[in-house]
């Protein structure tokens, strides 16, 4: 089968699963449905699992322009093969957060996330700088093997950062604070720091995101998981 005949027949897969009437409530939780089928993420996790991996294809995919297409395109694409170039155009591309979060946890794992991230938290355009934090949420979570000092470099990051009231950037960067201080208690000190720090920079959006990272990382749940988990005893 041609090229352009399986991005065809994957398209007319995709139709087929559109889903009008999920859009209104898509829409309600600030998703961009401009050229969206309303697909389901679960749908379109069980096309990709069919698909399989296809560097190629994801190409094609992202290139239709369809919101759905691309979340699908982040499902099959190939980590090993995604080059800064690519995480670049779709960076550029990105006009929702559902998918800037899809296609993050494909940068997270490509060769140069840490690197990515920390550059695009510190670029102007929103979904860009949504990018470097959800990178970061997600290394936080998926990278078991990062030191804590990778982590700890971010906080100056965050605390200069927290100015934006962007409604995606300020919850992106809580949600990457967050994640970083529920790692361990070593880094969960440095989160609750850090937060108090940005709350004291006295903003709206700072006290936002202070206030709502210290309720998760200062409650005894949070704390009494990583004591279990620093001592190497189940959760």
């Amino acid at each position: 089968m041609s090229a352009d005949s399986r991005l065809q027949q994957v398209l007319e897969r995709l139709r087929a699963l559109a889903d009008p009437a999920n859009l209104a409530g898509m829409a309600h939780f600030g998703i961009n449905t401009n050229g969206s089928l309303g697909i389901s993420i679960p749908a379109l996790q069980r096309l990709a699992r069919e698909i399989g991996t296809d560097h190629a294809l994801a190409l094609e995919l992202w290139a239709s322009g369809i919101q759905d297409a691309r979340i699908l395109a982040s499902f099959i694409d190939d980590p090993r093969q995604v080059r800064e170039a690519q995480a670049e155009a779709w960076v550029r591309d990105f006009n929702s957060w559902d998918v800037c979060d899809q296609v993050c946890d494909l940068f997270e794992r490509t060769e140069f996330a840490w690197r990515k991230s920390l550059e695009w938290c510190g670029r102007e355009e929103e979904f860009v700088k949504r990018a470097g934090f959800a990178t970061l949420a997600g290394l936080a979570v998926h990278d078991k093997a990062a030191a804590d000092a990778e982590f700890e470099r971010f906080f100056p990051v965050l605390e200069a950062q927290a100015w934006d009231e962007r409604n995606f950037v300020r919850k992106a960067l809580n949600w990457a604070l967050r994640n970083i201080g529920k790692r361990n208690l070593r880094l969960n000190t440095g989160a609750v720091a850090c937060a108090r720090r940005i709350a004291a920079q006295g903003s709206r959006s700072a006290r936002w995101i202070a206030a709502d990272a210290l309720r998760e990382l200062t409650a005894e749940k949070t704390l009494v998981r990583l004591q279990r988990k620093g001592a190497g005893k189940s959760e």
